[in-house]
């Protein structure tokens, strides 16, 4: 066929497309989400790096394939992955799988539009708008900004960028070398993304103080004094401080009302990490534990993580409500944000962000709010919560378990004590042993396939497991099967 009639077809066959997708959506639903989310399958059929390389045949080729053996290629991509939304899946802060959010997140995806200007996203544009005020009345906040960011970790960097920006507006024309040496603090218990950002932003990792924390991982509001006296005492310029709402291991809330006094004391701006911790503020019962959040500059919330709302759905919610995020960000490209268009502009939000493209984060946790409500919502985290007492107290019943703390949050940490270091706490081996125990144990589950949980060593204190209930699924019936097939995986250790 000549070019030019090639030019007059479509370059794809929709209706074959069509067929593909009918039947990948069947495999999807039965593979993915049925299987997926059924107790009696695996959590995961593990494989190592090599084998699962020649199974799965990842080379790309200069020659296509037919839809059947495409379909297998789906297939078998699902077989090998995580199941995340397993009832036995505990071990990351996200798990489950919500059926409205999903729709939402496949509508997303179908509709292939980015976020930065109401001419192309004019439903998610508006959308976006009324979701981060809900997001912003649960802090406590009658007006401010915000913007969707891809991460918890990018919410964190844009706080502080803003930070800056809004401290020494001239760091955006002249760059670090027209600005003091910055400090910035947050607690020994916070995300890593705090020191990634500080080198990031080019303020160096060497100007993140980190602040003392007490026996349960919240900063100490005198500690924090300190250090901010200390680095002025070395010429350098305090600017920012981050507290954390729901450490990502101990799970510990920092007093934050004590916090925005030293910050108040100092001129400091304030932002709250509260991407793990923040969604307890939608229930009544459990919103005490972020009392103070109301005075923040600035917070991070990921709703995608304790709602079940999908990977990814992350706020940066900003107190400021004069355009702040604009100035710091805004480059004004006039092929995408001209200013004569016929509409009104400042539904362009896209320049308030350092991104171009932006995915549409909003619709899976606007459809799932218009699901269930914010009750539905707030009793979906005091489940999480109600499930955390629940097995705290089954660890403190059972031989062999013991808490490395009593959990304040949903965040329930643990030693399981194999019979032969019972009664042998005095042996100078013993913790060295203990810590060997549940890297074991995870390497059996793993390769079973029967659950996963995270473990990690913390400070001075061994290996241990750290349990997240986030998935409205769960039953105490895989509660029960958690703690047994530990002792099962583990008793001869």
């Amino acid at each position: 066929m000549a070019e030019g009639d090639r030019l007059e077809h479509p370059g794809l066959d929709k209706a074959a497309g069509e067929e593909f997708l009918r039947e990948a959506f069947q495999i999807l639903m039965d593979e993915g989400v049925r299987k997926g989310t059924d107790v009696t399958e695996k959590v995961c059929d593990w494989k190592e790096p090599r084998e699962l390389r020649e199974l799965l045949d990842l080379e790309l080729r200069s020659g296509g394939e037919p839809p059947e053996r495409l379909l297998g290629r789906c297939r078998d991509i699902i077989r090998y992955s995580v199941k995340t939304g397993h009832p036995r899946f505990f071990n990351q802060l996200f798990s489950g799988l919500d059926h409205h959010a999903l729709a939402g997140r496949w509508i997303t995806e179908a509709l292939n539009t980015s976020q930065y200007t109401y001419e192309i996203a004019p439903v998610f544009v508006l959308m976006e708008e009324v979701v981060l005020a809900k997001l912003r009345e649960l802090v406590g906040w009658s007006s401010g900004d915000g913007i969707f960011c891809p991460g918890g970790s990018i919410s964190n960097m844009y706080a502080m960028n803003v930070a800056r920006f809004q401290r020494f507006p001239e760091s955006r024309r002249e760059g670090n070398w027209a600005l003091p040496r910055l400090a910035l603090f947050t607690s020994q218990e916070s995300h890593y993304s705090i020191l990634k950002g500080a080198a990031f932003l080019g303020i160096g990792t060497d100007n993140v103080r980190l602040v003392g924390t007490d026996e349960r991982g919240k900063m100490i509001p005198e500690e924090l004094e300190k250090e901010i006296q200390r680095a002025k005492a070395e010429g350098a310029e305090p600017f920012f401080v981050s507290a954390t709402c729901g450490t990502t291991v101990l799970g510990a809330f920092d007093p934050l009302g004590s916090i925005a006094d030293v910050c108040r004391r100092h001129g400091l701006w304030f932002h709250v990490d509260a991407a793990w911790g923040g969604s307890a503020l939608l229930s009544g019962k459990h919103r005490h534990l972020l009392a103070g959040i109301e005075r923040a500059d600035s917070v991070a919330w990921n709703p995608h993580k304790m709602l079940t709302v999908g990977l990814q759905c992350s706020a940066f919610l900003l107190r400021d409500a004069s355009g702040l995020l604009q100035r710091c960000h805004g480059a004004g490209a006039t092929y995408l944000f001209q200013p004569d268009k016929f509409y009104d502009v400042a539904y362009d939000t896209g320049d308030k962000t350092p991104q171009c493209g932006r995915r549409v984060d909003c619709l899976k946790l606007w459809l799932l709010w218009k699901a269930v409500g914010t009750e539905g919502l707030a009793r979906r985290v005091e489940r999480a919560f109600a499930f955390t007492r629940y097995m705290a107290e089954e660890v403190k019943r059972r031989d062999g378990f013991q808490l490395v703390l009593e959990p304040e949050f949903i965040n329930l940490c643990f030693w399981f004590v194999p019979p032969s270091l019972r009664g042998r706490e005095g042996s100078p081996d013993y913790w060295a042993r203990l810590g060997k125990v549940a890297p074991a144990i995870k390497e059996r589950m793993m390769k079973k396939g029967s659950m996963m949980v995270s473990y990690q060593p913390h400070g001075a204190k061994v290996n241990f497991f750290r349990q997240i209930v986030t998935n409205p699924a769960v039953t105490k019936a895989d509660l029960d099967f958690f703690l047994d097939e530990i002792e099962r995986l583990g008793g001869d250790l």
